[in-house]
């Protein structure tokens, strides 16, 4: 007998416990040649990480429990808390009276896997997650992991980074850019591979998936932006503000494909925007320095967003980054430019929850004369309001004006420029390698994956 020699390529998936013969090889004919198929990636989501966790079943259906010193147990609703060094579980089981919970102690050592074949998911919370659910304390706190095939993964996250309604064309460049991101993110962590909110990219489970966001998924079922042989950082942002930024600008490397390109959002409601600052909100933003009488813009990227500046307040001096800036008094991007407003008055409205106090002091109404362009009477304090009363606003003190340009980091794909261009006629492909300078669009390959480098390696068959 020929002796047969099988060369195995790298694995598609972690998630792939073992690889048997059975489903894993197939010798054909006398030739003996080898053929392994192997899943898509699994993806590790963390949704939560709290001291106390609520899940239920949807409906009837119940799912499965199964941990240490448990077994397998059928629920339709469990509570874990961490407590005394230990995890509480009061749990419903399915067919149980729902007054007569069982109730079980467990050390926080264990980990314990949550299951379910309702295609409606399990409820966490106020939103429900297919695939599995893994829970273990992390850091004093009960964290819950999902499990879940990639492409299972995407059509949430393409429905709470984008409207579903909006054009096919950019529904398809966001589930490429979100399918890179995430696989590039796999084996990073040891818990997870990325986080539901924007701190990775957006998951909001069942509830955002929709039947063009699958489409936008399954039309581009396994595609991946590549740069040198290697997945890209497709990192991305809503709006920003006419020109994206190079990456070299904002952190501390730059990558070739994350350069500066005019972008196409103009019609985003947050192109162009601002908003003010009082005394009060700049003294709780800089309480090292007691509050902010000048800011000096110190450096600035070539596109004008801010990197680096001085704050200059009656007590003290700071020095911080744009990003910084951004974090402390909430920006929306760093593409911003300062003015200050001189003390006096302005013309506004105040809010319905105003106290009458604040309004008597802080506020001088005044009447306008439906008829003519004047005032017709000055009201200090004012009265109870009528449809026509305009009031102005004391301002004891100057105020800090922020105008600004764009929603977030301004790296990498604008959401809203893929919109645009989607509408102008473009489709996904060039609308990602308008954003992803110089980047191949391609089916994943398992050498693609930093999770699976150091494993045996398999043909794989998650094409489509």
């Amino acid at each position: 007998m020929p002796l047969v020699v099988v060369r195995l390529q790298p694995l598609v998936s972690l998630g792939l416990s073992s690889l048997g013969l059975s489903s894993g090889l197939l010798l054909l004919g006398g030739t003996h040649q080898a053929v392994v198929a192997a899943r898509e990636p699994d993806i590790r989501v963390l949704l939560q990480e709290s001291e106390q966790i609520s899940l239920r079943a949807d409906a009837d259906r119940p799912f499965r429990l199964t941990g240490p010193d448990l077994g397998r147990i059928d629920l339709t609703r469990l509570q874990i808390e961490l407590s005394s060094g230990g995890l509480s579980l009061v749990m419903e089981e399915a067919g149980a009276p729902a007054d007569r919970p069982m109730r079980r102690r467990l050390p926080t050592s264990a980990q314990l896997r949550l299951e379910t074949d309702d295609p409606r998911g399990l409820w966490l919370g106020k939103r429900r997650y297919g695939g599995s659910l893994r829970l273990l304390v992390h850091k004093g706190r009960i964290a819950v992991v999902n499990h879940l095939g990639i492409e299972d993964y995407l059509p949430s996250v393409v429905g709470s980074e984008m409207p579903q309604e909006w054009p096919m064309a950019a529904l398809q460049a966001q589930a490429v850019a979100a399918r890179t991101y995430a696989l590039r993110q796999r084996g990073r962590a040891g818990l997870f591979d990325v986080q539901a909110t924007v701190a990775s990219q957006v998951y909001r489970g069942l509830e955002s998936q929709t039947p063009r966001t699958l489409e936008a998924v399954q039309s581009t079922r396994s595609l991946v932006l590549v740069h040198a042989g290697q997945l890209i950082n497709a990192v991305f942002h809503s709006s920003s503000g006419g020109a994206t930024e190079a990456s070299g600008e904002v952190w501390r490397s730059q990558l070739p494909y994350l350069v500066s390109v005019p972008d196409h959002d103009q019609q985003s409601p947050v192109h162009r925007w601002e908003t003010r600052f009082d005394a009060d909100q700049l003294r709780r933003a800089f309480r090292e320095t007691g509050g902010v009488e000048r800011l000096e813009v110190l450096e600035s990227s070539t596109t004008g967003r801010v990197r680096a500046l001085r704050v200059r307040g009656p007590v003290g001096v700071l020095r911080i980054s744009g990003s910084e800036l951004r974090q402390r008094l909430g920006l929306k991007s760093t593409m911003v430019e300062f003015n200050w407003l001189a003390a006096g008055e302005v013309e506004g409205e105040p809010s319905p929850s105003t106290p009458p106090s604040q309004l008597s002091s802080r506020w001088v109404g005044f009447l306008v004369d439906p008829d003519g362009d004047g005032i017709s009477e000055q009201l200090s304090p004012p009265p109870p309001l009528p449809q026509q009363l305009r009031l102005r606003r004391r301002r004891p003190q100057p105020v800090l004006e922020v105008r600004g340009r764009g929603y977030g980091h301004g790296v990498g794909m604008s959401q809203w420029g893929a919109r645009a261009l989607a509408e102008q006629g473009a489709e996904f492909r060039q609308i990602l390698q308008h954003y992803y300078q110089g980047v191949e669009i391609r089916p994943f390959r398992p050498s693609d994956d930093p999770a699976v480098a150091r494993l045996p390696q398999v043909e794989p068959a998650w094409r489509g």
